[in-house]
């Protein structure tokens, strides 16, 4: 019991019942196969409810006193844990409405939840209303969903088409509904409920809300009784009842009564067909196949029983209610009884089926016509269904055809009526009164049935027989499928029937005769018949039957009749200066007369507005002239009404443009409306008269009217630009004033008999304005007057009325003010939702007034543009200020808020809601007048809500269907749904052009952002969720979201595209928008797992609209993109990961099912797995496979084939009518091209053109056709285009900002190799549209750039600690890992994918590379990129230089096997060699010219290929074809440009960076032996020493050296730039030098003319000013160069006839060079300067600890050039020991206070003239021995540090990282933390081996030098002891070695120089040097050499020089 008493919080009332609907909707209407399963299943569990059909669960004691206690003990609900409390207000309201309905208190309390769960589908309307809401609705869906059953089963009247099995299955299911007495059930409920009696009931309990609640109610309430009768209807129609059923439903319409207004109400009128159907026998007059089972199924023809009774029941004299339906069941009864006699084998039945006439009589008495044609015909509902109108068709047709005698007896009645009247007429009696009228009731009921004809069915046509064949096969009978078969015997009879009735024709039917003819003329075809009859009536032939006038009803009759009248009537006109006007008696045309007139005209203007034929001939014929006697007649004095439908035939004239031309003139002429007055006339005429005189007088206004339609229909016709030329000024401003001024302004003050008129007259005259409007385009000559000659004189011409319609409506105009009212009272009267006289034309008129505004905001900008440019005079405001304006009725600006409520009646007026959505997306673009709507709209809150559930109303719309190729004859509900489509459309780019302003906007409101506050704190919530409201987001979501629990994805993808498309961009927008991101994706996330609902439904691949599906898959990756990146910043891994799962798994995920969709699946499914082990062993990766379903390859239209037109000025025009569209693609204006083609053949002259017109608009056709395919063909490719950036975005996001370690390394590899090889294999294809070759360079750039990223990682992973989580911040930069020794070993493969995936990709990349050919230098960029990103891969990775490599012997070296990244290296060149010189050719052309960064990486490319290149063919190309000439030569352009970017603010800095790359590139060459020679052929140093850009070194500013730089920027100081041009410069010359060894005087001569070319420069910097990183590394070049090419010999490279005074300048340069280099020695190997140095810069610097480490290596590297040099000079200049040059003197004092005194002195000059002393030798012998020790161990300690990375604490690692990256260290894990510290210790591990080497080298050096000298002094020097006289010399002596260095032998006077030193120096000497040189200093010499040097595979030379000297200082000493 307890299960029984849990709420069901879907109400069991509603919630089942909408799922059945929604079932049934699917399997019958949308016709989806997977429904029917589900249909079975669901009629199977609910057919009790169809059984017990509305029954309610009963009340309940149980549930009262359960329910009574709920709001203590609480109610247990279905699917859900535990109980809930309820409130007790809700306990109440449940008690109410159980009474209420009579329902269970459960269920109402399950409908109250219901109704609180959908409350914000009903803004405004408590839970209660919403309940009551429901359950009418549920009611409803199980009425639609019977009648839709019954619908579709098998039977006699139609088929749906639908599967044998869905139609056998309802078959049987309502079939056992009717055994079960569903007729009784039916008729019951349809007597019980009543709309009057329910509202009664819900308004004592309070149970209805506002007007819309009450109109919903009463909607509900109406279609399930129309829903429950119909579904009766439509099972008679398929199968007939049961005799006990037909008697049941006969006694139901016994009861019936007929509305107020006379007509039988829908429900009455469907019983009463249903009933009509059980009769129906004329379906086995056509012989179907399956004839004879529906025979055998008809109670008609097979029970005796059923006949008869119902013979009885309807024979009965009882009368009924209505004894019209009685005579109509008769009629019907006795027709199937003539019917069943007909047939062959039913002589049983002869005793009822001779009682037919006797029924017939009865019926007839009864006025069966009459009743058919006031109650069912006249019907709103009739009209709306197909099978009512059959029905009474076959009831009328079988009367005649099947009872003939019984209409002959009619018209003998008839005939003698006539003369009973006539007799009375000519006595002067009374008529009698007892006539009858069968006869003209039967005429009127054909005439009423067949005037309209909503379904096109014509079946008019049965009553005509053509006389003749006729020529056109398609004006024939409805049964003539050929031309000369016999027409059937009842279309004779009927045709019979037609021209009998017309023969000697009594006047009393005369009129309903002509009635008649005019409701069998409606239509093409029979509107031609009915003109032959009249006009075969009148011809001769026919005068003997009717005497000499011919028949009465011919058209010879009726114009001659007209033209009486008119001559009769022209003698009364009035003359024009009569006193008054006043329509004088008339003594022309009596009241009968006027019928019967107005009869014939309306046949007229039936006939000649269904068949242009007719209006043709009726036309032309010369004798009757109709148009000319019309107007002639309307000029007369006849009453309005007749003038009216003058009018009105005129309009049916006027359809015709041929006629409508000459009509125009003739309507100027007469005058009709006054548009000249003659002079001295005083009285005004024509029809403003009328209107203000008479037809005001009477309150009707029928001939404003109809001279309004007349004007409508004309201007569509023809438009004449030159109407009254020569009377007046020419155009049609008379027309238009008057329809404005005096018609339309006045509308609403004059006084209306007939309410609904009002209307009429507004929609009317509207629509004239909308059709002047809509076809008026803005021309450059409507802005300048134009003159026209008038009677002699120059007047100016009217404007178009187009033009003046836009002033109007740019300006503050009555006419703009009374449209702005009309609008306001339109919405305020559709609020009421009560039915109201005029309603449809109120809509029309309101459709109108929108449609004008609409078309004036999109001609406006033109129209403006256009009259700024002119001169008139003219002030107009844009529409959308207009709209800004104040309302004066309501004193607010609150025209736009009127305009935007009409979306609040979407559903019942869809096309006012487009209107309006189309108005407020046009004045959206303005982000000020977005910020005023926001106000407005939000101002009043009743509003503000209303506004909101309007546009999510209209957004959630069901009805809504995209149709992709809209023809113009649609059925109505399509348009309808066409309408509401469009209406979605603009209420998504009204969001989409918001969402584009800032805040606040429009967009931000209807989606549900905060306004008041900053949007990004908005926090959305589900609809309901804390008073949130629905929202347009919410409705969108929804869109997206139907269907994306199937299998098939959502459903709005492959319903509605574009609809789809643009939802998925406003989300996009949504996600993008700084603002809006936040909450949006949060809201995504939680509440609705948006993305990864619909990307498992990735690819949409939809090939018929394959644009939008693109588009779709665009916004959505995008979006996909932006989640990956916000949530892998906020650390959400589950969200990241299962996205990332989703996209790159290749294993099949688990599927999704819906209900019921289970069984046969997973069956199935396993029965695969068991038969094929391995089929679903791996899926396609979604990434791959999206990528797969955009279609690189584009059919391109055929070119034009032209027989007329030029192709060429063709194709101009074409380009001139390009335009961007919103999307920002440019594509041509069809509709533009077109007016400009036609224009053109307009202009064309002569008669030839007019002949030629078919084949020209043809040839037009054919181009316009031509730029559609163009146009789509743009769209198409920028759609891939589109949907290709955002695969690449993702694929970027989801390889660079997802964390690491969400993907395997391995797998990671195999994905981008996967993505690697597809994306080259579609744009490799020969088919792929080049236009896509730049997005997928880029992918493949990005991809490469990851797979060389990651290999690389994998290589360093497995040899040190294995790093998980590989940053995401530092992808591109290469880190470096550390690497244990035994890093050589690597296993076989390279990398998880193999060598062989390798080689693939590198392949695809050269084809796509030589695929782009001569252009796309820009794809070749990022291909260049990829190349140099792929070679990466190959190349080692930095290693830390632990120092324990070089203990391998060379031997070991040598014979070590290959390791894998020398063989890819080598089969990477393999590779690229055999594209041969294809591939070099575009690589070099590019390095040479092109775009700045393309030459960039072709030259870095050319760099990396140089570099692994053995054979060396790419440098032989280089040099053979003269590319490397053209790059040296090309230093020269440089120059100048270099220049230019010295100036403090520089242009660009393209050149520098190119400069760069191409002296990178060059220096690689120079590295190899062969290119230095190349390079010093083609003169490379030469250029540079050309170069004048060097000499232009910017001044340091020493103030701003330490501490106040200015903070840093991206373009670097003039100095920076400076360096960054000379460094390449003097790194090349380095490279040169050391790398040319065979001629390396030659190269060493070059580098010193480029040195003493650009001497100020040298010697500036080797004065070494300020001290900076950046000037050390400049110091540490130039030493290192001067230290091998400014040396003895070198001079002699130089030309041989260098004179003496040249050599001598040489010489002073090479001398100045060298005491510069020496001076540097004291400054950067002494002690406090250096160190003070440091700590300053310490100070400065502190932020970068690296520079510290650039500082000491610059300066390290500095003393040890200076050591090569001096040790280079000793040794080339003194081949002996004898002939030492002394550079030192033998002064140690020297090292400990040479840097004292000089220590302010900032240009040192005295000393650079004295020698240095060896003191400073020693001073750095020591320094560097100690600083060997502190280096080591910290290189030590750094090793052990980067070998137990993960062992450091916290603090440290963090300090680690902030070196590398200042900022952010905190934010970033510790997994990314290690690797930064790695990183680091790599980099001082290096440098500290950097620092031991150097300080090794100086120490050897110093050794060295030291040993020399003191061998020199202590040996071989004869001391001088004259001190002064040493002085005195030191000049000349220096000056003289230095001369001397050059000459090719040592001279003597060196010797006298260096004689100089006394003893007393020599003992000196020998001391200090025995003191300096200790024990403790050799002993760490010889510790450093054991430490280091023997390692460096150089044995034992400090030993040795140590040995030495020691021995030395020994034997001195003895």
């Amino acid at each position: 019991m307890a299960a029984l008493l849990a709420v069901n919080s879907a109400a069991s009332l509603w919630g089942p019942y909408k799922d059945i609907w929604q079932t049934v909707v699917n399997a019958i209407w949308k016709r989806q196969p997977e429904a029917i399963h589900l249909l079975d299943q669901v009629l199977k569990k609910h057919k009790p409810d169809f059984i017990s059909l509305y029954r309610n669960p009963p009340k309940n004691v149980q549930q009262h006193e359960k329910i009574q206690k709920a709001s203590t003990e609480g109610v247990a609900i279905q699917g859900q844990q535990g109980t809930r409390l309820l409130p007790e207000q809700l306990i109440r309201e449940a008690f109410i409405l159980s009474d209420l309905f009579d329902i269970g208190e459960l269920a109402a309390v399950e409908l109250l939840l219901a109704g609180e769960h959908q409350q914000p589908h009903f803004p405004g309307l408590t839970r209660g209303l919403v309940a009551v809401l429901l359950y009418w609705d549920g009611k409803r869906c199980i009425a639609n969903s019977l009648r839709a059953l019954i619908q579709s089963r098998r039977g006699k009247t139609w088929t749906l088409e639908l599967s044998t099995e869905l139609v056998s299955m309802t078959t049987r299911f309502t079939d056992e509904l009717m055994e079960q007495g569903l007729t009784q059930k039916i008729l019951t409920l349809v007597s019980h409920i009543n709309v009057n009696n329910e509202f009664e009931k819900l308004q004592r309990e309070r149970g209805l809300g506002s007007e819309k609640h009450r109109k919903e109610v009463s909607d509900l309430i109406k279609e399930c009784r129309q829903s429950l009768a119909e579904s009766l209807f439509v099972w008679t129609c398929q199968s007939p009842l049961s005799k006990d059923d037909t008697l049941i439903l006969i006694s139901y319409l016994e009861k019936v009564t007929v509305e107020a207004d006379g007509l039988l109400d829908c429900v009455n009128l469907s019983l009463l067909m249903a009933l009509l159907y059980c009769f129906d026998v004329s379906f086995l007059e056509q012989s179907t196949e399956d004839r004879e089972d529906l025979m055998h199924q008809l109670p008609l023809l097979i029970e005796r029983q059923y006949i008869a009774t119902i013979h009885t029941r309807l024979q009965d004299s009882q009368p009924w209610k209505l004894p019209g339906l009685q005579a109509t069941v008769r009629l019907a009864w006795a027709l199937a009884l003539r019917g069943i006699s007909q047939l062959s084998d039913v002589t049983a039945l002869a005793e009822f089926t001779e009682a037919d006439e006797a029924m017939a009589e009865l019926a007839i008495a009864d006025d069966v016509f009459l009743f058919l044609t006031e109650s069912v015909v006249g019907s709103e509902n009739f009209y709306q269904e197909e099978f009512y109108i059959r029905k009474i068709h076959n009831l009328v047709t079988d009367f005649l055809a099947l009872m003939p005698m019984k209409v002959k007896q009619l018209r003998n009645r008839a005939d003698e009526d006539a003369r009973m009247i006539h007799m009375s007429m000519q006595m002067g009696n009374e008529p009698p009164i007892s006539l009858r009228r069968d006869l003209e009731h039967l005429m009127l009921l054909i005439s009423e049935l067949y005037r309209k004809d909503p379904f096109n069915l014509e079946l008019a046509l049965e009553y005509w027989c053509p006389s003749e064949p006729l020529q056109s096969s398609t004006i024939m009978g409805s049964y003539l499928g050929v031309a000369h078969q016999r027409p059937p015997q009842r279309q004779v009879v009927l045709s019979k029937f037609v021209r009998q009735m017309g023969d000697l024709l009594p006047s009393t039917i005369y009129i309903p005769y002509l009635k008649m003819l005019r409701g069998l003329a409606s239509g093409p075809q029979c509107a031609h018949y009915c003109f032959s009859l009249l006009k075969v009536n009148g011809s001769s032939h026919a005068e003997n039957i009717q005497g000499t006038g011919g028949s009465p009803v011919s058209w010879e009759h009726f114009f001659r009749s007209l033209m009486l009248y008119h001559e009769h009537l022209r003698k009364d006109l009035p003359s024009a200066d009569s006193v008054q006007y006043r329509p004088l008696p008339l003594r022309g045309i009596t009241q009968k007369e006027q019928d019967g007139l107005i009869s014939f005209l309306q046949l007229t203007t039936t006939i000649v507005k269904w068949s242009e034929n007719a209006r043709l001939a009726l036309c032309e014929h010369p004798q009757w002239t109709p148009v000319i006697v019309i107007l002639g007649l309307l000029q007369c004095s006849i009453p309005p009404i007749l003038k009216a439908e003058l009018l009105e035939n005129l309009t049916a004239f006027g359809k015709s443009p041929e006629i409508a031309a000459s009509l125009w003139q003739s309507l100027e002429y007469a005058q009709i409306l006054q548009t000249v007055r003659a002079p001295g006339q005083r009285q005004a005429t024509g029809i403003e008269v009328e209107l203000n005189e008479v037809e005001s007088r009477c309150e009707e206004y029928p001939l404003t009217r109809a001279f309004c339609q007349l004007i409508s229909t004309l201007v569509e016709s023809s438009f004449p630009s030159n109407l009254g030329a020569g009377l007046r000024p020419p155009g049609f401003d008379p027309y238009l004033q008057f329809l404005r001024d005096t018609v339309f302004l006045r509308f609403r003050t004059r006084a209306y008999r007939i309410a609904a008129e009002k209307w009429e007259v507004a929609e009317v005259v509207l629509e004239v304005f909308y059709k002047l409007l809509r076809d008026y385009e803005p021309q450059l000559e409507d802005f300048a007057d134009q003159y026209v000659e008038l009677q002699g004189e120059e007047i100016i011409a009217h404007k178009p009325p187009g033009f003046s319609l836009m002033y109007h409506l740019l300006n503050e105009s009555p006419m703009l003010e009374l449209s702005l009212s009309l609008l306001e009272e339109g919405v305020k009267q559709l609020d009421t939702y009560a039915p109201f006289p005029g309603k449809t034309h109120l809509e029309k008129a309101v459709q109108y007034c929108l449609a004008l505004l609409n078309l004036t905001l999109q001609k406006e900008n033109l129209f403006m543009d256009l009259l700024r440019e002119s001169h008139l005079s003219l002030i107009v405001t844009p529409l959308e200020q207009l709209l800004q304006g104040i309302n004066p009725r309501t004193k607010k600006a609150d025209n736009v808020v009127n305009i935007a409520r009409y979306l609040y009646h979407g559903n019942s007026n869809p096309e006012l809601a487009f209107e309006s959505a189309k108005i407020l997306c046009c004045i959206s673009c303005n982000s000020n007048i977005q910020i005023k709507l926001v106000g407005d709209f939000t101002h009043d809150q009743s509003i503000s809500q209303k506004l909101m559930a309007g546009f999510v109303e209209c957004l959630d719309n069901e009805d809504a269907e995209e149709l992709i190729n809209p023809e113009d004859d649609l059925e109505s509900e399509k348009k309808q749904s066409r309408i509401h489509h469009e209406t979605k459309i603009h209420i998504l780019n009204l969001l989409i052009t918001s969402l584009e302003c800032s805040p606040p906007n429009l967009a931000l409101y209807f989606l549900g952002y905060e306004l008041k506050k900053p949007v990004s704190t908005t926090n959305l919530q589900d609809p309901g969720v804390l008073g949130c409201p629905r929202t347009c987001l919410h409705a969108i979501l929804n869109i997206l979201e139907k269907g994306t629990e199937t299998r098939t994805g959502p459903t709005a993808v492959q319903e509605s595209p574009h609809l789809a498309e643009l939802c998925y961009q406003v989300i996009y927008q949504l996600c993008a928008c700084s603002d809006t991101s936040g909450p949006t994706m949060r809201y995504l996330r939680t509440s609705q797992d948006f993305l990864f609902s619909q990307l498992q439904h990735l690819p949409f691949s939809i090939k018929e609209h394959e644009i939008s599906a693109l588009n779709q898959m665009s916004w959505l990756m995008k979006t996909a993109s932006i989640e990956l990146r916000v949530t892998s910043l906020n650390r959400q891994r589950s969200h990241t990961q299962r996205l990332l799962h989703l996209l790159l798994d290749d294993m099949p995920v688990k599927p999704y099912l819906a209900d019921g969709e289970g069984g046969m699946e997973d069956e199935s499914r396993s029965i695969s797995a068991f038969l094929h082990i391995d089929t679903a062993s791996k899926v396609r990766r979604k990434i791959l496979s999206i990528l797969d379903s955009i279609d690189f390859s584009q059919e391109i239209p055929e070119p034009l084939q032209l027989d007329f037109f030029d192709r060429a000025q063709i194709e101009q025009v074409i380009a001139n009518c390009e335009h961007k569209n919103a999307r920002g693609q440019v594509i041509c204006n069809v509709k533009y091209l077109h007016r400009v083609l036609v224009a053109e053949v307009n202009a064309l002259p002569g008669m030839a053109a007019i002949g030629q017109r078919p084949l020209l608009m043809e040839e037009i056709n054919t181009i316009l056709q031509y730029v559609v395919e163009r146009n789509k063909l743009l769209q198409c490719l920028h759609a891939k285009r589109h949907a290709l950036e955002s695969w690449r975005q993702l694929v970027e996001i989801i390889l660079t900002a997802c964390p690491q370690d969400l993907i395997q390394a391995e797998d990671r590899q195999l994905i981008i190799r996967d993505l690697l090889q597809d994306v080259h294999d579609k744009i490799l294809d020969d088919d792929a549209a080049q236009e896509l070759m730049p997005v997928v360079a880029g992918a493949v750039f990005t991809l490469t750039a990851h797979l060389s990223q990651s290999v690389r990682t994998e290589q360093k992973r497995p040899l040190a600690v294995p790093v998980p989580g590989h940053s995401q911040y530092f992808l591109m930069l290469d880190g470096s890992f550390t690497s244990s020794p035994g890093s050589e070993g690597i296993s076989v493969g390279f990398a998880s994918i193999g060598d062989s995936s390798l080689h693939i990709i590198l392949k695809k990349l050269l084809d796509f590379i030589l695929k782009t050919g001569g252009g796309f230098q820009r794809v070749r960029t990022h291909l260049y990129g990829s190349l140099l990103y792929y070679l990466q891969i190959a190349q080692r990775p930095d290693e830390p230089d632990t120092l324990e490599t070089a203990k391998k012997t060379m031997w070991e070296r040598l014979t070590a096997p290959e390791d894998a990244f020398s063989k890819l290296q080598r089969e990477n060149m393999a590779i690229i060699e055999s594209y041969g010189a294809a591939l070099m050719e575009v690589v070099c052309r590019d390095a040479c010219d092109g775009h700045e960064i393309g030459r960039m990486l072709a030259l870095a490319l050319l760099d990396r290929i140089v570099s692994v290149d053995k054979q060396q063919q790419w440098l032989l190309y280089l040099s053979n074809s003269g590319y490397l000439k053209v790059l040296v030569d090309s230093l020269a352009d440089d120059d100048f440009t270099l220049q230019s970017l010295l100036t403090p603010q520089p242009p660009l800095l393209k050149a520098l960076y190119t400069y760069e790359s191409k002296m990178a590139f060059l220096t690689r060459v120079a590295k190899i032996q062969q290119g230095a020679l190349e390079l010093l052929r083609s003169g490379v140093i030469v250029r540079l020493a050309q170069c004048q850009v060097y000499d232009m070194r910017p001044e340091t500013h020493h103030q701003g050296m330490f501490g106040m730089r200015d903070p840093p920027v991206f373009i670097p100081a003039p100095v920076e730039r400076y360096r960054q041009i000379l460094l390449p410069a003097l790194q090349l010359c380095q490279v040169i030098l050391t790398s040319s060894m065979a001629q390396h005087l030659q190269a060493a001569g070059q580098v010193l003319q480029f040195l003493i070319s650009h001497s100020d420069t040298i010697q500036a910097i080797l004065r070494c000013q300020d001290v900076s990183a950046g000037s050390l590394q400049e110091l540490a070049f130039l030493t290192g160069i001067i230290s091998k090419a400014a040396l003895p010999g070198v001079l002699g490279e130089f030309d041989i006839d260098i004179n003496e005074g040249t050599q001598m300048e040489l010489q002073g340069h090479i001398g100045r060079f060298q005491r510069q280099c020496l001076g540097l020695l004291s400054r950067f190997g002494g002690s406090d300067r250096l160190h003070q140095f440091k700590l300053q810069d310490d100070n400065a610097e502190g932020d970068r600890v690296s520079k510290r480490d650039e500082i000491e290596l610059a300066m390290q590297q500095i003393c040890a050039n200076v050591m090569e040099y001096c040790q280079s000079l000793m040794l080339q200049c003194a081949p002996t020991f004898q002939h030492t040059i002394c550079l030192f003197t033998p002064s140690l004092s020297e090292s400990t206070n040479r840097d004292g005194p000089r220590q302010d002195t900032q240009a040192p000059v005295v000393p650079y003239w004295r020698l240095p002393g060896l003191g400073i030798i020693v001073y750095l012998l020591k320094q560097n021995a100690n600083d060997f020790f502190s280096y080591y161990d910290s290189h030590r300690q750094n090793v052990n540090k980067l070998q137990n990375v993960e062992q450091l604490p916290p603090d440290e690692i963090k300090e680690l990282c902030q070196s590398v990256m200042p900022a952010g260290v905190d934010k970033i894990s510790t997994a990314q933390k290690y690797v930064l510290a790695r990183r680091r210790l790599v980099k001082l591990i290096n440098n500290r081996a950097k620092l031991l080497s150097l300080c090794s080298y100086i120490i050897e050096t110093c050794l060295f030098i030291l040993w020399r000298h003191l061998e020199y002094y202590l040996l071989h020097c004869t001391p001088t002891d004259s001190q002064d006289s040493l002085l005195a010399s030191r000049t000349s002596f220096k000056s003289r070695r230095l001369q001397d260095s050059f000459s090719s032998e040592p001279n003597l006077d060196f010797r006298n120089g260096k004689n100089r030193v006394s003893q007393h120096d020599i003992d000196q000497l020998q001391i200090e040097a025995t003191n300096s040189f200790g024990e403790s200093l050799q002993k760490k010499l010889l510790d450093i050499e054991g430490l280091y040097s023997k390692v460096r595979s150089r044995y034992t030379f400090i030993q040795a020089l140590v040995r030495r000297i020691r021995g030395l200082l020994r034997v001195s000493r003895t």
